[in-house]
């Protein structure tokens, strides 16, 4: 199409790239006062019968007013024009100098040092932000859609890949229309993706993936091959044994990529909160795992909190049809958090487990096993919040049988920096899952336990959610 000119005004320069979906072009527009350069994509459908026609151009101009609108974000190129010619497809857009940032990663790049790969992930996030913040979903992040922005340094994220839909739907007799192929790149498309259903948390997936690429200098299409395999049992990517990198970092990274989509960050906002929380730490303190000298009793007892429990039965329980909250506040330790109405309240202070309250809801019947219950511990604790996890951990697997640690991240409590913990295992014959959440002030941690037994886990978890979020201390 060299020096063909298409749409009445865009004369082809040079192709661009050619892939499954398309082709890209540089292009100048003639109709504009210097004739200034843009990038025309052009898409072919599959089939040229008029159901798949008519389904294409409704999917093309729906995929084109998304463009006009991300196109607003300094950091993502404007749509200048769409139209159709001769039964295909062509997008024009805003043409961005500079690099894409195969150029500063392995395989062409160098191996990023730990600060750099914070950087470069938060910089994609913040973009990708205003993205999600949209409800679209780019479908193909990877190093070749991320250009370095050659006037100021910036990312841009080009390469939407939505609109590469219409290059392979198909529609049969009745005028349904599928897609062939799932739109994504090997190595960087999670597994939802890879099945047609993707999701907001599809896109991070990719990002991390980027991370853990730039870290250890091995491209994804080679993970399996070069040190990378998948856990046969979880789908997880094996990676930290290849480089030195921060606790903090790697299990942020390891969230990103989780193999389901439900665990990972939602959004790239959540995602970009974490690591921007990473970036705060100085580079000096490696957060491996360091000797120290474990607290006397750290961990909630889980069996102490199940006799609470039963103890709990002789309670009146009160039943209201509203989620009404009140707040309880212990002016010793400066602590306040609100609780529904109807859940009642243990003042327990244990001199052992120093456990100081329980807050205990109503019972769904008589025949249940073990009572939901959401505790609140003050424990003398004179070590670092990332001393405290692998403490956390140990202590854990030493009290529950069958012990599995779902999830350990950081997150924010009381709007200090704090740790979370998702945990299941068996205490007795009671197969019980928690969420514990901790920060520190002082020498002491504050710790929110929230514990049920596992079938009845996800139902009071959004209170239990919102009583932690409440969580102040003054």
């Amino acid at each position: 199409m060299q020096g063909q000119t298409i749409g009445g005004r865009y004369r082809i320069l040079t192709q661009l790239g050619q892939g499954g979906f398309g082709k890209t072009f540089l292009a100048q527009d003639m109709q504009r006062p210097g004739n200034p350069q843009c990038v025309v994509k052009h898409f072919k459908p599959l089939s040229t019968d008029a159901y798949t026609l008519g389904e294409a151009k409704r999917l093309f101009d729906q995929e084109a007013l998304t463009l006009e609108t991300l196109g607003k974000h300094d950091q993502i190129p404007q749509l200048l024009a769409h139209f159709q010619e001769n039964q295909e497809f062509y997008l024009v857009q805003e043409f961005i100098p500079g690099h894409d940032i195969t150029q500063e990663i392995p395989p062409l790049g160098k191996q990023l040092s730990e600060s750099e790969t914070i950087k470069l992930l938060t910089d994609i996030l913040e973009v990708l932000a205003f993205v999600h913040e949209n409800n679209v979903i780019h479908r193909d992040i990877k190093p070749a859609n991320i250009r370095r922005r050659q006037i100021d340094n910036k990312i841009v994220l080009i390469d939407f890949g939505a609109v590469k839909q219409i290059s392979t739907q198909m529609a049969n007799s009745q005028g349904q229309t599928s897609f062939t192929v799932a739109i994504g790149t090997y190595g960087y498309m999670p597994s939802e993706q890879a099945n047609r259903t993707p999701q907001l948390s599809s896109d991070i997936y990719a990002v991390g993936i980027i991370g853990i690429q730039a870290l250890t200098g091995i491209n994804p299409a080679d993970f399996g091959t070069q040190g990378l395999p998948r856990n046969p049992n979880t789908g997880e990517i094996d990676w930290r044994n290849q480089i030195e990198v921060s606790r903090q970092l790697a299990e942020i990274l390891d969230k990103m990529v989780l193999y389901d989509f439900r665990q990972r960050y939602p959004t790239a906002k959540s995602a970009l909160q974490a690591l921007e929380m990473v970036a705060k730490i100085p580079d000096t303190t490696i957060q491996n795992t360091l000797p120290y000298k474990r607290p006397k009793k750290f961990f909630i007892g889980v069996g102490i909190t199940a006799a609470l429990a039963t103890f709990s039965l002789l309670l009146v329980q009160l039943q209201s049809p509203t989620q009404d909250f009140l707040t309880y506040e212990d002016s010793t330790y400066g602590i306040k958090i609100k609780y529904p109405k109807n859940w009642k309240i243990q003042e327990t202070p244990n001199l052992i487990t120093k456990e100081l309250v329980t807050f205990l809801p109503p019972k769904e019947s008589d025949a249940d096993k073990f009572q939901d219950l959401l505790t609140i511990t003050v424990e003398d604790f004179s070590g670092t919040l990332n001393e405290s996890q692998d403490l956390f951990i140990k202590e854990v697997k030493d009290t529950l049988s069958d012990a599995t640690i779902v999830n350990s991240s950081e997150t924010t409590l009381a709007n200090k920096r704090a740790n979370q913990l998702i945990f299941s295992g068996k205490d007795g014959k009671k197969n019980l899952k928690n969420l514990q959440v901790w920060t520190l002030k002082g020498n002491q941690a504050y710790i929110i336990t929230y514990s049920a037994a596992i079938d009845d886990y996800d139902r009071l978890l959004p209170t239990a959610k919102t009583m932690i979020e409440s969580f102040e201390l003054k």
